[in-house]
């Protein structure tokens, strides 16, 4: 069991995805760094481990920022996703479904090509 809470761990695990999104996408470089085995890194920021103390100071000195600030999630934009760790400027190209212009035409519903 971890003294952290859940949304400590979560501050880290979205950390851990960051590094790995900033390593080229592997493990091994960030497990390398933070001086463990790849399969524990991986585990851990999938959730199947818990964050350890331990291995929340690693992280912190690996990313050069207070412990404090590591598990209060504020070093990273809150716009870095919780979920795959891309930072919120690597969509920044990528076409949306929304636009600017208003539909014309009214409103179509299909029914299968039934007419």
């Amino acid at each position: 069991m971890s003294d952290l809470t859940a949304k400590e761990q979560r501050s880290v695990r979205t950390t851990l995805l960051f590094l790995r999104v900033r390593a080229g996408g592997a493990w091994e470089p960030v497990a390398r760094a933070l001086h463990v085995e790849e399969d524990t890194i991986a585990k851990v920021a999938r959730g199947r481990r818990p964050v350890t103390a331990r291995l929340a100071i690693r992280v912190a000195r690996l990313v050069e920022v207070g412990v404090d600030e590591l598990l209060a999630g504020q070093h990273l934009s809150s716009r870095v996703c919780p979920h795959c760790g891309h930072p919120p400027e690597d969509f920044a190209d990528e076409e949306t479904v929304v636009t600017d212009k208003v539909p014309t035409g009214g409103l179509t519903i299909l029914d299968g090509g039934k007419r």
